[in-house]
């Protein structure tokens, strides 16, 4: 590895607007100016350093580094232990903080903001070249290391280890330490597995190589002064250069880094670390930091930031400085304690068995089966107005069966789902708190076209002739469950039961009795176009033995006295079928009127009257009303919303958007000609520049309805017609 860094003469101090370290293949760029001091330094003078704590501090990530990673150092460091004409090992970069902060009168605290994988892995390696000079009889050796590199030794308990790991390792660390064969780690831990991977490794062929390979060892030292210097400008440069941490921990970081020791560890302990341990998913064990804060910056903006820049927003909306002051350390808990509460409510959504009431319990697993996750930031809203005692338990659960009902809906006829993001995303905004229920019911009601709530007409229509077996897994157990367990009282476990399937009533493979009885015109009816309809889906713990038999033989069957046919099934779903002489298309039909009665009243559309002439709604550009002599309120683009009221500033803002999207696009014949694209403004009566040089331009003096067709135009050829809505005030 090599390394190419500048520096002044004398003492090392660097004074540049850009370093650049060669780690790896991977560049580090800090491209702001920053005073700090920057050294080559021996890795073991560094641990060295008397009465000094190397703090991990608790905005960091875990320590994650496994035994590949600890083998290849390991290797490297054989490697340059055997080579004598190697002086020195270059192992990238250590970043700290060193502001004069002292956990005593005598230990100083280093914060260390990148590195602590490498420093943790020396560690551990150190401990195990120390249980290896125990285990041979070196106790000059164990002496050496242990109050060299491991520990501080005059200094009482909190500040005796050299390296001070986050929370969960430092059990870990002290255990290894004690190198007490009577005692025993419980817990796992990474640090214990890559320890037991240098002990096995160790020998005394390899022991005296070790050592001397560590001694080669050496790093850039970052020294950082948090009085002159920006931790967290510093922190995010890093990042950018493929660090891969997470929106949720660069979050963490901003929050944390700013404040001294002891405030950091409060924050975390009264703030961070619940909404870490609430954004956890059960089934999986991964963290949903990022997709909460992002939920949770909706709620505040009224906008759904990218996924990829929760963090930007996040700064963009709270500004956390200068936090040695009293007020703003106060405005900081205070937005940390309403996201914490929120974390509570996210919580119970990704994990609906954390709900303790059954009945809500039972709507958040629906939700959570349906991964209704658009509908979050909203519901979190008027779960909290629940928990506020604003609105009543039965006011929550119709609201939970309303979104239900809407996205279900929605998803049988084929309604694009990105349209939910827009409208979700201001759907409070319509809450009358007074009148809370119809005052959503009205809002959804009132969307128009890809964002309309389907009628029963329409919804029925489709259903009775859609494919509703090859639909995600998820989905079909959501409406048979729902079909079956209707007002039942003792409701039937579908989901991960493998005692009950699906079972086609008349099969994927039928015997021959089927088309003799049926007839071949309506046997090949029912085969290809009601195969795997709503009306020819059951469910049976019997499948199995059914097959592919004709129907009164799966009516009646009752091998060994077990009762497997439809007449012997106490399931809804089976009811109809138990007094049928036989399946046919006009049988078909009656079970599907039957079904299609109890779909209706499951997912009831709002018996309520709306007024549509009482508000504009937001609609797509698609399908708005003609703009003439009419203002905007705003719009929305790619999920973004746009302040604006005139459509001719509208129309350039678009414009622009687009051209940055697609600038090709525009220089295709049919776009070029029909927009009239220009190299030069004096060639338009009222140009618009579709780049910042000035190069291209459209013409602007065109009336409202011709703006609204050329945007159209455009939106049509990028095929990115559902994602530009207005509302006109």
């Amino acid at each position: 590895m090599s390394y190419n860094i500048l520096k002044s003469t004398g003492c090392g101090q660097l004074h540049s607007d850009k370093f650049r370290i060669s780690q790896r293949n991977k560049y580090i760029y800090l491209t702001y100016i920053i005073t700090m001091k920057a050294n080559e330094v021996s890795l073991n003078k560094f641990l060295s350093q008397p009465e000094t704590q190397f703090v991990i501090p608790v905005y960091q990530r875990n320590y994650d580094w496994g035994v590949s990673e600890c083998g290849q150092l390991f290797n490297d460091i054989l490697n340059v232990g055997l080579n004598d004409s190697v002086s020195s090992h270059f192992i990238g970069s250590i970043v700290f903080i060193h502001d004069d902060i002292y956990s005593s009168s005598t230990i100083s605290e280093l914060s260390i903001i990148d590195g602590q994988q490498r420093l943790t892995t020396i560690t551990l390696l150190y401990i195990a070249i120390y249980s290896y000079a125990q285990l041979v009889g070196n106790q000059s050796l164990v002496n050496k290391i242990q109050e060299t590199y491991l520990i501080n030794k005059f200094a009482d308990e909190r500040e005796k280890l050299k390296l001070k790991p986050t929370e969960n390792n430092v059990e870990a660390l002290q255990f290894l330490l004690r190198n007490d064969p009577n005692d025993s780690f419980v817990h796992y831990s990474r640090l214990i597995e890559n320890f037991n991977f240098f002990i096995s490794k160790i020998s005394s062929a390899n022991f005296d190589i070790i050592q001397k390979g560590i001694g080669k060892l050496i790093f850039v030292e970052i020294s950082l002064d948090r009085s002159k210097d920006d931790p967290q400008k510093i922190f995010e440069s890093l990042n950018s250069t493929g660090l891969e941490l997470t929106q949720s921990d660069l979050i963490r970081n901003y929050i944390l880094m700013g404040l001294k020791s002891k405030e950091q560890e409060k924050i975390y302990e009264n703030y961070w670390k619940a909404i870490e341990f609430n954004a956890i998913h059960k089934g999986t064990n991964n963290n949903r930091v990022s997709d909460f804060i992002r939920d949770f910056l909706t709620i505040e903006n009224r906008d759904i930031p990218n996924k990829d820049k929760v963090y930007l927003e996040f700064k963009k909306k709270y500004s956390f400085t200068n936090l040695e002051n009293e007020e703003n350390l106060k405005n900081l808990e205070e937005v940390l304690g309403k996201i914490k509460k929120y974390s509570f409510y996210y919580n119970k959504f990704i994990n609906p068995d954390n709900e303790q009431d059954l009945e809500l319990r039972s709507q958040l697993s629906y939700i959570n089966k349906l991964e209704i996750n658009v509908a979050f930031p909203f519901l979190l809203e008027v779960y909290n107005d629940f928990s506020s005692k604003l609105i009543d338990k039965q006011t929550l659960i119709n609201i939970f069966e309303l979104v239900q009902t809407f996205t279900w809906r929605r998803f049988i006829v084929s309604l694009p789902t990105n349209s939910l993001n827009k409208i979700f995303m201001r759907l409070y905004e319509d809450v009358n708190k007074k009148d809370y229920l119809p005052s959503l019911q009205r809002a959804l009601l009132r969307k128009k076209s890809t964002q309309r709530f389907p009628r029963n007409d329409e919804v029925i229509n489709i259903l009775k002739d859609r494919d509703m077996y090859g639909i995600q897994s998820k989905n079909r157990t959501y409406l048979l469950e729902k079909l079956e367990n209707f007002e039942n009282k003792e409701p039937v476990l579908i989901e991960n039961n493998t005692d009950i399937t699906i079972e086609h009533i008349f099969p994927v493979n039928p015997d021959a009795e089927w088309k003799h009885v049926l007839g071949e015109g309506e046997y090949n009816l029912l085969k290809d176009k009601y195969l795997n309809t709503l009306a020819n889906l059951t469910l049976s713990g019997n499948n199995g033995k059914l097959g592919n038999r004709y129907f009164t033989a799966k009516r009646d069957m009752n091998l060994d006295g077990k009762e497997q046919g439809y007449k012997f099934s106490r399931l809804w779903l089976n009811r109809y079928l138990a007094g049928l002489s036989k399946w046919d298309y006009e049988e078909l039909q009656r079970r599907f009127e039957l079904i299609s009665k109890r779909f209706l009243s499951i997912w009831p559309f709002p018996d309520i009257i709306v007024d549509d002439s009482s508000q504009s709604e937001e609609v797509n550009i698609f399908d708005a009303d003609d703009p003439t002599n009419k203002k905007l309120d705003y719009a929305i683009f790619f999920n973004q919303k746009i302040e604006v009221s005139s459509i001719s500033v509208f129309y350039g803002q678009i414009m622009r958007s687009l051209f940055e999207l697609s600038p090709t696009l525009f220089f295709t014949s049919n776009i070029e000609e029909k927009l009239g694209l220009r190299k030069s403004a004096s060639e338009c009566n009222q140009p618009i520049a579709l780049n910042e040089s000035n190069t291209y331009f459209i013409e602007g003096n065109l009336n409202s309805t011709l703006k609204f067709d050329r945007i159209k135009l455009v939106l049509t050829a990028m095929d990115v017609n559902d994602e530009l809505y207005i509302k006109y005030v």
